[in-house]
């Protein structure tokens, strides 16, 4: 089965000044909650570019530690950017981020489309494990970015 997961979220800001920090792959590490332990091993030396490959270890789960390969497969200058999973932890990880201009700022749209391994067994902990740490990993990105850069006016 293939799940999904979309949020979105407005910021006070011009779509170039989001453009410049979410393009630069350094800046994942500071939008991901510190009990992953997300490590960037290489890939992002670049802007973000298609065909860019980029090694993590994440721990997803306490005491579970994992190496995880994204490359980035299609890129439209401050339109959109796509990521794909290459190597573990799911069976299918494909995230596009969408950037729009609005009056006063920019809209954030991620939409992740992604399967679990394990058949059944990864079926049974996806409501009860996967989804509410991917729902909890995009609600400290969402408080992060707020910090980072304030609040969208009227939010």
């Amino acid at each position: 089965m293939i799940y999904s997961l979309k949020r979105s979220q407005n910021l006070p800001i011009s779509l170039d000044s989001s453009w410049d920090f979410f393009s630069d792959p350094r800046n994942l590490q500071n939008i991901t909650p510190p009990d992953m332990g997300f490590e960037i091993i290489s890939g992002a030396e670049r802007k973000m570019h298609p065909g860019q490959i980029i090694q993590y270890i994440v721990r997803p789960v306490a005491g579970f530690k994992t190496r995880w390969v994204t490359e980035i497969t299609h890129v439209q200058e401050k339109k959109f950017f796509v990521d794909e999973q290459r190597f573990r932890p799911y069976a299918l990880w494909h995230h596009k981020h969408f950037f729009r201009e609005i009056e006063n700022g920019v809209e954030m749209e991620d939409v992740v489309d992604y399967k679990l391994p394990f058949g059944l067994l990864g079926r049974m902990v996806h409501p009860v494990l996967v989804k509410p740490r991917l729902q909890a990993i995009f609600d400290f990105r969402r408080e992060k970015l707020q910090e980072v850069f304030g609040k969208y006016p009227g939010e």
